[in-house]
């Protein structure tokens, strides 16, 4: 009877998968071989084997349907995420490089922009102008020689007593060179502007007669005169185009990128290239009006400049436009100009003069 109590739970394992099927046949087996001894009949443990066989088949078959879709559904949650996930990390990189790839400027839109901000800032500077004090080509040449390392400020505020004691090219030629050290000291490196101011005074005296050539092959003859000093004379005493790449203008151009080169005498030649001879003069001083007033170098107002739509350097400085306000230098702050006697255009766009040396007055700029 042992066995055949025994029979009926491994019938019922057999639709069970798994061990917990087994264990519940091995428990129905010994239920039945303890009734077949504790009754001693065929009927009780005949009916003890059916109740086990319905409870033993229901109990795993209900725990089976309970199990795989639990399974299905851990299989569907962990790999429909890992999908996407998939998906989406290679999806993202190309979406990216799709977005920051910019377009190569073209060279006739290179020379549209370049020239449509030309004409911007012209509105904005219509007074733009060489901010050195002069009344003659010989006081614009002596002065721009000793702008160098700079500001025009300084020079001008130097000047007056350098020309009132030696107004020609004869005087300052004859002067001596330690008196004409102690004149221009506030300009720094005093003992080399001397030695090129004088020397320059000895060669205009013995080989032009006197007189400031207006040619730019004679100019850079002369002692401490290089194509930049040549231009702005030949620009601004002579009426003739040229291109004035100081630091100013060498840095904006660069912000724009109407070149990339750093030689001042390659972004002369590539610039020039954009624009007609007759826009080459007053180009130069708008663009350094604009660097010194808003295009700074280390801390430009982006938010405050009029041509943020066209520059392709905007957001390097502060772009709030409250805070780029702030920022602004010379009339465009409410400051006073670097000239202690400017145009009068300048006086009538709200321009105030320089202070003479010694005087107070608010800091203009800190370039």
């Amino acid at each position: 009877m042992g066995e055949q109590a025994s029979t009926a739970p491994e019938k019922a394992a057999k639709g069970v998968k798994g061990a917990r099927g087994a264990g519940g046949a091995a428990a129905s087996g010994g239920k039945g071989a303890g009734g077949a001894a504790g009754s001693g009949g065929a009927a009780g443990s005949g009916g003890k084997r059916a109740a086990a066989k319905k409870t033993g088949a229901a109990k795993p078959a209900t725990e089976a349907a309970a199990a795989k879709p639990a399974k299905s559904v851990k299989k569907a949650a962990a790999a429909k995420p890992a999908k996407s996930v998939k998906k989406a990390a290679a999806a993202k990189p190309a979406k990216s490089v799709k977005k920051t790839a910019a377009k190569p400027e073209s060279r006739t839109a290179l020379v549209r922009r370049a020239r449509r901000i030309n004409r911007e800032l012209a509105e904005v500077y219509p007074y733009a102008h060489p901010e050195l004090d002069f009344e003659n080509p010989f006081q614009l040449l002596v002065a721009t020689v000793l702008s160098a390392q700079t500001t025009d400020l300084r020079v001008n505020q130097t000047t007056p007593a350098l020309f009132a004691k030696h107004p020609t090219p004869e005087d300052l030629a004859a002067a001596n060179p330690e008196d004409v050290e102690e004149l221009i000291r506030p300009t720094g490196f005093f003992r080399a502007k001397t030695k090129s101011i004088m020397g320059l005074a000895a060669a205009l005296r013995d080989e032009f007669g006197g007189e400031v050539p207006g040619r730019l092959e004679d100019l850079v003859k002369l002692p401490g005169v290089g194509r930049k000093t040549a231009f702005v004379v030949m620009g601004n005493a002579f009426g003739r185009p040229g291109i004035t790449v100081d630091t100013h203008f060498g840095r904006l151009v660069r912000r724009w990128k109407w070149t990339e080169e750093t030689d001042p005498d390659k972004v002369e030649k590539a610039v020039g290239e954009l624009f007609p001879k007759s826009d080459w003069t007053m180009l130069s001083h708008r663009v350094i009006f604009h660097g010194r007033r808003i295009c700074h170098a280390r801390k430009p107002a982006c938010g405050a400049c009029p041509i943020a739509p066209l520059c392709p350097a905007y957001g390097e400085g502060e772009t709030d436009p409250e805070k780029a306000k702030k920022l602004l230098k010379y009339e465009k702050g409410g400051f006073p100009g670097q000239r202690l006697k400017p145009p009068q255009s300048y006086l009538d766009a709200g321009g105030v003069p320089a202070p003479p040396l010694g005087a107070t007055a608010p800091p203009a700029t800190g370039e």
